[in-house]
C-alpha cells in the first residue's frame, strides 16, 4: 500500500469524536519524548559525556553538504526557580520563598553561569529563541527582569525574527513586569491557569480569580505582546467534566492563540508535596478523567482550535499550525516548536540543554550550583551522550510525534539506512495498533490514523530502545 503525504494533511480535522474505549486500552505509563533517550536515562559520568567537547563541536560549521554550514543558531532558557507559595499539583523544580532578594543572588549566579558558556560559543551565532521558564519568572522584580534583559543582551546576538517566550502567574504579575519583558523583547506570553473553579483552585492551593486573567492578558496585548497561550490541567482534585466545561467556557472568552492541555502528572512517589491529594481522596477516578480528556478534545476542536499533538492546541493561522502543516513542527524540552535546527543551552538550575549529541542537565540543588559556579565549573550534575543508533529512533520518534507518519524513503536519505530493514521488529510491533486502527503501515512508511492522534506517545514508545514495561518512572500517556 502506498500512503501520500497528503494523508496526514489536517489529520485531525477529520477527527469526528474520540475512540475512549481505544484510548482506555492504551492508557499506559509512557515519556513524554521532549527527548529521546528521555532524561530517566541521563547519568552522572560526565568524562563520557565530554561537555567541552561537545560544545565545542557544536561551536563548529556543519559539514557533509556541498559546502560547510553555520553552526546551528542558540535557543536560550532560563530557568528562574521562585514562587511564593506552592501549588501541589506542580512537577517543576522550585524553591518556595517570599524573599525576592533571593532572586539577585540567583541573577549573581546566572550571571556566572552566562559567562563560562558564552566564552565556549561563536559570538556570532544568533539566537532564534529565548524562553523564560519557572517556578514563576513574574516572581522577579521589574527591576530585576530589566537586570536579566540587559545580561542576555549584552552577551547574545538575537535573530531579527527570535522567538521570545515567558511563563506568567497571573496572580504574581504587574503592568510594570509587563513593560520590563518588552525590554528583552518577549513577544509570546503562556499563562498558568490551570482551572478557574474556586473549589478546585482551593485543593490544589493555586487560589487565582478569573478577572485576574482577564486584567494580564489585557496587560499584554495592549504591550504588543500577541501570541498568548494558556495553561490548562484535567483531572485535578474536584474537577468534573461539568466544572471542567465551565472552565474551557472561561477560557475560550480570553481568545488565546494557543493552549496547553495537559494531564495531571500524579507522581507523588518524585513529588512528595501531591501526597497530600491521596490523603485527601479528592483525585478524579479514571473514567471521569478519560470523560474530561475527550471533553477538553471536542470543545477546543468545536471552537476552531488546530490539534498540533498531545497536549497542544493552536488557532489554524498560528505558526505552530503553519509548521503542522508545512511538516517542519520541531518537539525540545519546552514542546512543540517552530524553531528546528537550534541548539538549546539552559541555564539555572535543573535545565537542560541540547546539542546534536549530547544532552546535559544542571544541578538540581541550588547549593551543589553555586559551588560549581563559585569554583569556575560549567553546573552540570548528569547528561547523555548520544549513540548513531539513538539518534536513528529519536528521528522516527519525533517526526511521529510531530508528523504524525514516517516517509520511509526521506526517512532512508536522511539516516543513511534502509528504514524498513533496520527497524522490522518495531514496525512488527504497530501490528496490534494497525489491527486497532491507530495507525496504518505500507510500503512507503507508516500513517497516523485520526483514532491514533491521541496516542502519539503510545505509538512512538514502539522505538523506544529503553523502555522497560512495569518501572514507575512515567505518567499515563492520558
Amino acid at each position: 500500500m502506498i500512503i501520500p503525504p497528503e494523508a496526514t494533511a489536517h489529520a485531525d480535522a477529520a477527527l469526528p469524536s474520540l475512540d475512549l474505549d481505544l484510548i482506555r486500552k492504551y492508557a499506559v505509563p509512557g515519556p513524554r519524548y521532549t527527548s529521546y533517550p528521555p532524561a530517566t536515562q541521563f547519568h552522572t559520568d560526565l568524562a563520557a559525556i565530554d561537555l567541552d567537547g561537545a560544545i565545542a563541536a557544536d561551536s563548529r560549521p556543519r559539514t557533509g553538504g556541498p559546502a560547510p554550514e553555520p553552526a546551528h543558531p542558540l535557543s536560550l532558557y532560563f530557568h528562574l526557580p521562585f514562587c511564593e507559595s506552592r501549588c501541589w499539583y506542580c512537577g517543576c523544580h522550585t524553591i518556595i520563598t517570599r524573599r525576592h532578594d533571593a532572586a539577585d543572588a540567583y541573577l549573581d549566579d546566572i550571571a556566572r553561569e552566562i559567562e563560562l558558556v558564552s566564552r565556549r560559543l561563536d559570538p556570532a551565532r544568533k539566537v532564534a529563541q529565548l524562553h523564560l521558564g519557572g517556578g514563576t519568572p513574574t516572581f522577579l522584580t521589574p527591576e530585576q527582569l530589566r537586570r536579566l534583559a540587559g545580561m542576555v543582551r549584552t552577551t547574545f546576538s538575537f535573530a531579527d525574527d527570535a522567538e521570545i517566550s515567558v511563563e506568567i502567574d497571573p496572580r504574581r504579575v504587574t503592568a510594570e513586569h509587563v513593560e520590563a519583558l518588552r525590554l528583552l523583547g518577549v513577544n509570546r506570553a503562556s499563562l498558568g491557569v490551570q482551572d478557574t473553579n474556586p473549589a478546585v483552585q482551593v485543593a490544589i492551593h493555586r487560589i487565582q480569580p478569573h478577572e485576574t486573567n482577564i486584567r494580564t492578558i489585557e496587560w499584554l496585548r495592549g504591550a504588543g505582546v500577541d501570541s498568548i497561550n494558556v495553561d490548562l490541567i484535567y483531572g485535578l482534585p474536584l474537577q468534573t467534566p461539568e466544572s471542567l466545561d465551565r472552565t474551557i467556557n472561561d477560557v475560550l472568552e480570553l481568545r488565546p492563540n494557543r493552549l496547553s492541555v495537559f494531564s495531571y502528572a500524579h507522581v507523588p512517589w518524585i513529588k512528595p508535596a501531591q501526597r497530600i491529594f491521596d490523603k485527601m481522596n479528592q483525585l478524579p477516578g479514571p473514567e471521569q478523567k478519560l470523560a474530561m480528556f475527550g471533553l477538553m478534545h471536542t470543545r477546543l476542536k468545536a471552537a476552531g482550535y488546530v490539534d498540533i499533538g498531545l497536549d497542544h492546541f493552536a488557532r489554524p493561522d498560528d505558526e505552530l499550525a503553519h509548521a503542522q502543516r508545512a511538516g517542519s513542527l520541531h518537539r525540545n524540552f519546552q514542546g512543540y516548536s517552530t524553531r528546528a535546527g537550534a541548539s538549546l543551552y539552559g541555564f539555572g538550575i535543573s535545565s537542560i540543554s541540547q546539542t546534536d549529541e549530547v544532552y546535559w542537565q544542571n544541578h538540581k540543588s541550588l547549593a551543589d550550583y553555586r559551588a560549581a559556579l563559585r569554583e569556575g565549573r560549567l553546573p552540570v550534575e548528569r547528561g547523555y551522550r548520544t549513540t548513531t543508533e539513538d539518534r536513528q529512533r529519536r528521528t522516527l520518534i519525533m517526526r511521529l510525534m510531530c508528523d504524525r507518519r514516517l516517509d520511509f524513503a526521506a526517512l532512508g536519505r536522511l539516516l543513511g539506512l534502509d528504514v524498513p530493514t533496520t527497524f522490522a521488529r518495531e514496525l512488527a510491533s504497530l501490528e496490534p495498533l494497525a489491527a486497532d486502527g491507530l495507525l496504518q503501515v505500507g510500503a512507503a512508511g507508516v500513517v497516523v490514523l485520526p483514532a491514533g492522534a491521541p496516542l502519539l506517545r503510545v505509538i512512538a514508545m514502539k522505538f523506544d530502545a529503553f523502555l522497560q514495561p512495569g518501572l514507575r518512572r512515567h505518567a499515563l500517556t492520558v
